[in-house]
């Protein structure tokens, strides 16, 4: 089988690579395990990733708040003083009763998807004679599609949809560092 130029250029550029193939292959693996009992648990990897974004809320909200302390002369004080508690308050019910947090996060993902794909549907409708423009109309369909699924099932689909959603990106994330350090391990022999 003949390589195509583009094949040796890909080839050349994976060889230049600093980083050495064992790390990609290790990250793979362990992204794999983690992705599988993501999977096999997704009640439990829902759980740690909405304390996670609780976490994270938190954090920024006394970030905002310092902010705003910091800064009483400007107008902005009571924006950022209300924005820093919203996020405070937010973060602390996600932390405190993840459940909830579980309910609000897959409500506000599933109306996303659904925004997004109506507007990629949207910009597919503006663009239609476009050539390959069927594959945005196919993106937008999928994604649309995906958001209604959620939201049809919703409340019930709280406890596991993004355990779920996580369990298949750590496997996808897994997947793809693996093969990539198996690439740049056969182009280095």
């Amino acid at each position: 089988m003949a390589l195509s130029p583009h094949d040796n250029n890909r080839s050349e550029l994976l060889r230049q690579l600093p980083l050495k193939p064992g790390w990609f292959i290790g990250l793979g693996i362990a992204l794999i395990i983690l992705g599988l009992i993501a999977l096999i648990y997704v009640v439990g990897a829902t759980v740690a990733s909405v304390v996670y974004v609780g976490i994270l809320m938190s954090i920024g909200g006394v970030l905002h708040l310092a902010h705003a302390w910091s800064a009483k002369g400007w107008r902005g004080f009571l924006f950022w003083s209300l924005s820093g508690i919203l996020y405070l308050f937010a973060g602390l019910i996600a932390i405190s009763n993840p459940l909830v947090g579980a309910t609000v996060l897959t409500l506000v993902f599933g109306a996303f998807l659904i925004a997004s794909g109506a507007f990629r549907l949207w910009i597919w409708f503006q663009n239609r004679a476009q050539a390959g423009g069927g594959w945005m109309a196919f993106s937008g369909l999928i994604t649309l599609a995906a958001g209604l699924i959620i939201a049809a099932g919703w409340p019930g689909n709280s406890v596991w949809i993004l355990g779920l959603i996580l369990g298949i990106d750590l496997l996808t994330q897994g997947w793809a560092s693996l093969l990539v350090g198996m690439a740049i391990k056969r182009s280095n022999t």
